[in-house]
């Protein structure tokens, strides 16, 4: 599968603060990749450099196998920055159509593609409206349809859903699938987890300027926490607990029975039958799935946005 991009030894220093420390990564043409890290890890520059809009300090960039910075080398490049950067005093249509200029389009594959960007993201009936009228989640979507006007190959989207609610996030998201599923290759950083995991078939974390784990969700759960579910049993039983069936232990300070097993429709049962006849009566029961969120601490040992 051909590549759509391609970084290698990417290195970028600011007043002698190395912000990335030989990043290397590859996204295939028709992917979808979740780029997450801590706070500071060095995501927002890597964006920056991966757009041109600063110069890196060593290493390479490639897009669909040309070097950044040869002639048309990011024609196929659309950039969806975190800050809005729509025209607040002009109409939806009228930001569309500005953009589109900004990329050559002219004529009637402009007016064309204008109308595509109203449908897709929702807003026909509000295509004449001035932006600063709109809510949050609407400019998002606006500012969004603005970097793909020019149908770019490869999409780069820095926290697109910041600041939204949650059903604008999700339209938001749609319309990121429904771009996928026409070709597009997409990169995008997000503070959400749970939109990592959903919506990507691939990531990629860094931390302190360099790439520390990348993959698939399975493979990053493996070669971290494993797969296995844990469960948390609340008991009713006072004073000191007795023999536990194999497999369960007591969680100190908690006073809960832990577990951990792959296969929960064989094992939970027993686990049950056996301290049913211990005597033990269960108050409460929690099951946690091993999830990106434990990769992340895992591998970082901080929450995402600390």
């Amino acid at each position: 599968m051909s590549m759509a991009l391609e970084v290698s030894d990417l290195r970028k220093a600011y007043a002698g603060h190395e912000a990335l420390r030989g990043v290397s990564f590859g996204v295939r043409a028709g992917e979808r990749i979740a780029l997450l890290g801590p706070n500071g890890a060095g995501k927002t520059t890597l964006i920056r450099c991966i757009s041109g809009r600063i110069e890196v300090s060593a290493g390479e960039i490639k897009l669909f196998g040309k070097k950044l910075g040869q002639p048309n080398a990011a024609t196929q490049l659309g950039v969806v920055p975190q800050e809005l950067a729509i025209y607040s005093d002009l109409s939806a249509r009228e930001n569309l159509e500005c953009f589109a200029r900004l990329h050559g389009l002219r004529g009637r594959k402009l007016h064309d593609r204008v109308d595509w960007a109203l449908d897709w993201i929702g807003l026909e009936d509000r295509a004449s409206d001035l932006t600063a009228k709109f809510s949050g989640g609407m400019k998002r979507r606006v500012n969004i349809a603005c970097g793909v006007m020019h149908q770019p190959g490869l999409l780069l989207l820095d926290e697109p859903t910041v600041g939204v609610d949650p059903q604008s996030r999700q339209r938001i998201f749609d319309m990121l699938d429904e771009l996928n599923r026409l070709g597009t290759t997409i990169l995008l950083t997000t503070h959400h987890l749970d939109e990592a995991q959903e919506r990507s078939d691939r990531i990629v974390i860094i931390d302190h300027g360099q790439v520390i784990a990348q993959g698939r969700i399975e493979q990053l759960l493996e070669q971290t926490v494993g797969k296995q579910k844990r469960v948390s049993l609340e008991v009713e039983s006072e004073g000191t607990i007795g023999k536990l069936p194999p497999g369960l232990s007591v969680h100190n300070p908690s006073g809960r029975i832990i577990g951990a097993c792959e296969n929960l429709a064989d094992e939970l049962p027993a686990w049950m039958q056996g301290l049913a006849s211990s005597g033990i009566r269960i108050k409460n029961l929690e099951l946690q799935t091993p999830n990106l969120h434990h990769v992340f601490l895992h591998l970082t040992g901080r929450e995402l946005r600390e």
